[in-house]
């Protein structure tokens, strides 16, 4: 493989492990980052990859750094964007901003360049609670919080344009991933260094909701499969396990493998809006397995297993009593 991809949005959690996995599959990667005064590459800054990467530093929102940064290539992974759905509450037009116009610039610059495949990153968010389940790519829209609205705005920016254009978008909809090096807002770190600071009672908010979990590493191939395949132009694909779990189970799991014994207290800090709250999220993925000949290659189990021993050797990097919205 001797092609030339960007990837935006790359030093965080899921940029970061599809940028390592390009690498082992021969790809020429370019890593765009959000540019800081420290340089710092986020979690490929101590990557055993990081040599062979190429850095550029700057923000979606300006689309003259793009230009640079999309040049000469051939595949666009778009991931940059703000993803904390709380933090979406307080500052919508941050998301706006970064999530609609951000991607605006992607597609208009990956356009002018001619560049061979965009992949799009959505999200399960956009579906709100599920009005039939598995949830297929067929199944309505209706976000249900400012993050989930700036998001499905996107995914129509990107087929508008292979609509009007014939612009070489996919957009992959990933459900809920989870591993090694995610943001402290998500249940499983949350759930998982409150439990290794020694907290006997674990503040989660709604413990109701379902969710559909696939672990990151298959998330990573999932964007991967999507580039390669020709098929994949044009469509909306799901990314996710065909399988839910409610977060109460999912915390007792995570007690379960840990061996500890807890209890799950209810923090209203915690908790979405009435409105907001999804209430269930579980993914029909056989377009995937068609299209993509992608399905989940890590259970639960495994997944939770290679994610906790993540943790144990860097709790240091988490704050387990501290609520970020």
């Amino acid at each position: 493989m001797n092609e030339n991809v960007l990837v935006t949005g790359a030093g965080g959690f899921i940029g970061s492990h599809l940028c390592e996995r390009l690498i082992e599959k021969g790809y020429k990667v370019t890593a765009f980052l959000k540019y800081n005064s420290k340089n710092h590459y986020g979690w490929l800054e101590n990557s055993k990859h990081k040599k062979n990467i190429e850095f550029v530093s700057g923000d979606i929102r300006d689309r003259d750094i793009l230009k640079i940064a999309i040049k000469n290539k051939t595949i666009v992974f778009h991931l940059a964007a703000l993803i904390g759905i709380p933090y979406s509450y307080h500052s919508p037009d941050a998301y706006a901003e970064t999530n609609i116009k951000g991607t605006l610039n992607i597609l208009q610059v990956s356009k002018e360049y001619n560049v061979e495949k965009i992949v799009h990153t959505s999200t399960s968010e956009i579906y709100g609670t599920a009005q039939y389940v598995p949830i297929n790519e067929k199944h309505p829209v209706n976000p249900q919080s400012p993050y989930a609205a700036t998001k499905a705005s996107a995914d129509f920016l990107a087929l508008s344009f292979y609509k009007s254009f014939n612009t070489p978008v996919t957009v992959l909809r990933p459900f809920n991933t989870y591993g090694p090096r995610q943001s402290s807002r998500a249940i499983i770190p949350t759930i998982i260094t409150q439990i290794l600071a020694g907290n006997k009672k674990i503040k989660l908010g709604s413990l109701s909701p379902t969710r559909d979990l696939t672990f990151v590493k298959d998330t990573a191939d999932a964007f991967i499969n999507a580039a390669e395949s020709k098929q994949s132009i044009g469509k909306i694909i799901n990314a996710g396990s065909n399988f839910e779990i409610s977060i109460k189970d999912l915390c007792l799991t995570i007690s379960k493998l840990l061996s500890k014994n807890i209890e799950i207290v209810t923090d209203q800090i915690r908790k979405r809006p009435l409105r907001s709250e999804v209430e269930r999220l579980w993914a029909d993925n056989s377009l995937a397995k068609q299209i993509l000949n992608w399905q989940p290659t890590y259970s639960l189990e495994k997944g939770l297993k290679e994610t906790i021993d993540w943790m144990k050797k860097n709790i240091n990097q988490y704050k387990p009593d501290i609520y970020n919205i």
